[in-house]
């Protein structure tokens, strides 16, 4: 709807269920996504991608 295009929405869905599961999970979201977008940049093994979902997430100190 307010995507503009059909990918956007898709986009915006997957960002949206993140930032929910995140905050289920008692998870700051930017705080999440933010150290999630860097692992991955910093290279994190695909092998090991749920060490990246909300509910694994350890937030650093």
């Amino acid at each position: 709807m307010f995507a503009g295009h059909d990918e956007g929405g898709h986009a915006w869905g997957r960002i949206a269920s993140l930032t929910e599961t995140a905050k289920i999970n008692g998870v700051e979201p930017f705080a999440y996504l933010k150290a999630t977008l860097a692992a991955i940049a910093d290279g994190h093994p695909q092998g090991q991608i749920d060490d990246l979902l909300p509910w694994n997430f350890k937030p650093s100190s």
